[in-house]
């Protein structure tokens, strides 16, 4: 668990934003998040308020990344690419996560650094972090702005044999009665535009390798999309299976051979391949060394085993 919990003795009573700042040498803002978040306890209990006083024995939850080796394919000054694997979440979703990307960028580089965009826990690739909090709003800038073009690769269901464009609007879904996370195709929804070309079709598999290039940033976009079209992606749990199954995955219900009987991986295979962009006055262009072909075909030949079995 990479929060761990630090204790220290204050002989007199002073505000909870002094200690922090004045005796831990937080800003303002880093003080104000830490009392939000709950990481400061005096004597066992939380301290609500930056305002409040604290004394005797105060406990502070730190962050404490534990890295496993996971290297940069490139870095420079001012930000740094990872290939992240499947599987691995960008950031910890609470305190109770053993690993994330976070405990390699910030063991690297520093409380300061951040990824400046975000893959799912599911789709593995190239993703950018940023070496300080100028260069993070430079580069999310640049992301928000669509200066960067980005393509993956994935393989889908069924046959695609010419290049598409699928212009549909996304709207997060807030039926509670229906999963919270996911997002659904709507007139009422942002724009979207996402760019498919096939790859090669596998006939053994029923299934296409595709480059795709989404025009938008919308949250699930290419996962959605794919399957508005009806070429859901292999491995998806979330679209392409219904309801009750999507619940499963999410609830941590699903074991790996019901995954792969109801979607046909245990993984998603959706892989950031390329990434292109200028940023202060240089062009970049990165592109992943991972032969992502011959991994989707391994993890998707359980499609043609389970069909056997």
């Amino acid at each position: 668990m990479p929060y761990i919990s630090k204790d220290f003795i204050v002989d007199k009573p002073v505000k909870a934003w002094t200690f922090l700042v004045h005796e831990l040498g937080f800003s303002m803002r880093e003080a104000q998040r830490a009392i939000d978040r709950k990481q400061l306890l005096q004597n066992g209990e939380i301290v609500k308020r930056k305002s409040d006083t604290v004394s005797k024995i105060v406990t502070l939850l730190v962050y404490e990344p534990r890295p496993k080796g996971l290297l940069p394919v490139y870095e420079n000054e001012f930000f740094a690419v990872f290939n992240k694997p499947s599987g691995v979440l960008t950031h910890p979703r609470s305190r109770i996560t053993d690993y994330s990307l976070n405990d390699e960028i910030k063991y690297r580089y520093g409380k300061n650094a951040n990824v400046v965009h975000r893959l799912d826990k599911e789709t593995s690739g190239l993703i950018i972090v940023s070496k300080s909090k100028e260069y993070e709003n430079e580069l999310k800038k640049l992301f928000s702005n669509r200066e960067v073009e980005k393509k993956y690769k994935a393989l889908v269901r069924g046959r695609i044999d010419e290049e598409m464009k699928i212009d549909a609007p996304i709207l997060i879904n807030r039926d509670f009665v229906a999963i919270k996370t996911k997002v659904c195709i709507n007139k009422n929804g942002a724009h979207a535009l996402t760019e498919i070309k096939p790859l090669k079709y596998f006939e053994e598999i029923d299934a296409t390798l595709v480059h795709v290039t989404p025009r938008t940033g919308r949250q699930h976009q290419i996962r959605v999309h794919l399957f508005h079209v009806e070429h859901s992606i292999i491995g998806d749990p979330l679209y392409g299976v219904n309801t009750k199954m999507a619940t499963m995955y999410l609830d941590g219900q699903m074991d790996v051979k019901s995954r792969i009987k109801f979607t046909g991986s245990e993984r998603l295979l959706l892989h950031a391949d390329e990434l292109k962009f200028e940023y202060r006055g240089e062009e970049y262009s990165f592109k992943s060394k991972i032969d992502i072909e011959s991994e989707f075909i391994t993890f998707a030949a359980a499609i043609k085993k389970h069909i056997h079995d």
